[in-house]
């Protein structure tokens, strides 16, 4: 059924936008991005897809040249170097972007937002695109749009049955927000790259990850070294996001840009359907290999929940931006019932 929709969706884009492939002597645009995944990985795949997908439906005036695995800049160079123009786009995340603290609030908002609709509704619905690219732009960038998998699982070598079990837990944590949520409740959080997390596990430099979700995880072998994880998962939904040099973006027709906008959006859509399925299946799979799958208690979640809110409200003091972004966060999550 997914290859019969996706074939649809490409077919209905190639009609709409048939136009372009009727002009004489086109020229084409070549298009250079970078994701940190890997290309066998369930958002790497989706991402060669998107490209795939443009450069279809463009009827050959776009021809996006999709890098996996950081090869050609490291993961946390690639926003500023597309910014710069040594590459077109930037396929990671804001919340790679480490040393700009205003674009955290659109790196992942912890504790905050359940589904990834609800998050990717604050861009369409509640004026989160709009807000972010008055802000990218700043930089030099174009937000083409974001996508987001399941929230992810924690895992850990200890038991991680509640919000008891965090305090005094040494465990690998992205940078930004993360860090200090979990700190404030007691863990003790090594930030490092996603890459040194199972060596670091392995090697009892930390008893657990914040990595990714409980499929990927899996897939990464953490289970192999970990017996206990968070599932279904509730803290952390990094957003990623195709990014644009500006100037490239603004070179694009009004068709070309709407064109990346329908492929992200495909993806987007796909992306949340295939990591349910998989995190599906890891649960069932780790169950029966003797792994423990915690699932926190509503009042645990509460704890960590205001830990979080408490240093969004920190975070928001840093910058206009990070205050604009925050303030759009609370009223969308009042609007749709996560906060009262």
């Amino acid at each position: 059924m997914k290859t019969i929709k996706r074939s649809i969706v490409a077919a209905l884009g190639i009609a709409l936008l048939t136009p372009l492939t009727n002009s004489y002597a086109q020229d084409v645009t070549t298009l250079n991005f970078q994701t940190h995944h890997s290309s066998s990985s369930l958002q790497g795949e989706a991402l060669i897809r998107f490209a795939d997908l443009a450069n279809e439906m463009s009827g050959g005036s776009l021809d996006i040249k999709m890098h996996t695995d950081s090869a050609v800049v490291k993961a946390s160079e690639a926003f500023e170097s597309a910014s710069m123009g040594i590459i077109d786009g930037d396929a990671t995340g804001a919340g790679y972007i480490t040393v700009k603290s205003s674009l955290q609030f659109y790196g992942d908002i912890m504790g905050g937002y359940n589904t990834p609709h609800e998050l990717i509704g604050w861009y369409k619905d509640g004026g989160g695109l709009e807000l972010a690219n008055e802000l990218y732009h700043k930089f030099d960038m174009h937000l083409v749009g974001v996508f987001v998998a399941t929230p992810e699982a924690l895992s850990s070598t200890t038991e991680l049955a509640g919000i008891e079990d965090i305090d005094g837990w040494k465990f690998r944590s992205p940078p930004g927000m993360e860090s200090e949520i979990f700190a404030s409740l007691g863990a003790g959080p090594v930030v490092m790259p996603f890459g040194e997390v199972f060596t670091a596990m392995s090697t009892g430099t930390v008893s657990g990850a914040d990595a990714s979700t409980l499929a990927v995880n899996k897939g990464l072998g953490l289970y192999d070294i970990a017996e206990h994880a968070t599932y279904p998962g509730f803290h952390s939904m990094p957003i990623e996001h195709v990014a644009m040099n500006l100037e490239k973006w603004n070179s694009l027709s009004e068709a070309e840009q709407q064109i990346l906008r329908s492929a992200l959006d495909t993806i987007a859509l796909e992306i949340v359907q295939d990591s349910t399925m998989l995190d599906r299946q890891a649960a069932v799979e780790l169950r029966q290999e003797g792994v423990t799958l915690h699932d926190w208690s509503e009042e645990d979640r509460q704890v960590f929940r205001e830990a979080a809110q408490a240093v969004w409200e920190d975070w928001s003091t840093r910058s206009p931006e990070a205050k604009a972004a925050y303030d759009s966060h609370i009223a969308y999550m009042t609007k749709i019932g996560i906060l009262e």
